[in-house]
């Protein structure tokens, strides 16, 4: 036979709510009025529904780890400040859909940055969504398809905020840059973009290949735009360790 606590999950399974532990729940409760008593439940399956979802968010963010402003090193990297990063850490620019360009050359600390706030973003409650250039070209190539590609940028469409890391290691042909053209097209006065870049814009029309395009595409991604131009050593290789020690 089940016991009480048991019957009672099953019931909340039934209504698509989470199982609650009501000992724990009602541990040193015992002068709670009936009414009391639901308003404290329902605040608990209100806690829990708001966990389940930030936790599927930040798996749907598919960020590949998560960093924080408090853990990059500005001693190392002079030619962006804390206080900036903090001033951007926000989040107001959000709602404005705004876009942050983070340019410079490999490990002075783009991605990084770009990270910490994706995960202030999804801090707040924002739908937030990291892609490479790379990734994002295979998703719009397949999206007529592979169902999964068009479910992710069915997903990228609902976000608030999108990182797209790694712009310009690698050339695009003709019909990849249309398809960029179309992506941030599609995003502007919507959505937030993150770009981070080693390539200066004025090196963009290299790597795409069109100069027409790529003056449409930069039309579109700076008109409402923070530019942060990122210079120095490779923290990467400056304080890399070695295998021998």
């Amino acid at each position: 036979m089940l016991t009480p606590t048991e019957r009672i999950n099953n019931l909340l399974s039934d209504l698509r709510l989470q199982p609650v532990n009501f000992e724990e729940l009602f541990r040193g409760q015992n002068k709670l009025t009936p009414l009391e008593s639901v308003e404290l439940f329902l605040n608990e399956e209100l806690k829990l529904r708001i966990e389940k979802q930030n936790r599927l968010r930040r798996r749907n963010a598919r960020l590949p780890y998560e960093k924080t402003i408090e853990d990059f090193d500005f001693g190392f990297q002079r030619s962006v400040s804390k206080e900036q990063m903090l001033r951007l850490s926000d989040m107001t620019w959000v709602e404005q859909a705004y876009n942050i360009c983070f340019l410079g050359p490999p490990g002075v600390g783009k991605t990084h940055l770009a990270l910490s706030l994706a995960v202030k973003g999804l801090d707040l409650g924002y739908i937030v969504a990291f892609e490479t250039l790379d990734n994002l070209m295979k998703l719009l190539k397949t999206s007529e398809i592979s169902g999964a590609s068009r479910r992710r940028l069915k997903y990228l469409k609902k976000a608030a905020l999108i990182v797209v890391d790694e712009v310009g290691f690698m050339p695009l042909t003709p019909a990849e840059a249309n398809l960029f053209f179309t992506f941030v097209s599609a995003m502007s006065e919507k959505t937030s973009l993150i770009i981070t870049s080693n390539k200066g814009f004025d090196e963009w029309a290299d790597f795409l290949g069109d100069a027409t395009i790529t003056t449409a595409i930069l039309d579109r991604l700076i008109h409402h735009c923070e530019i942060i131009n990122m210079t120095g050593n490779s923290y990467r290789l400056e304080h890399h360790q070695s295998i021998t020690g």
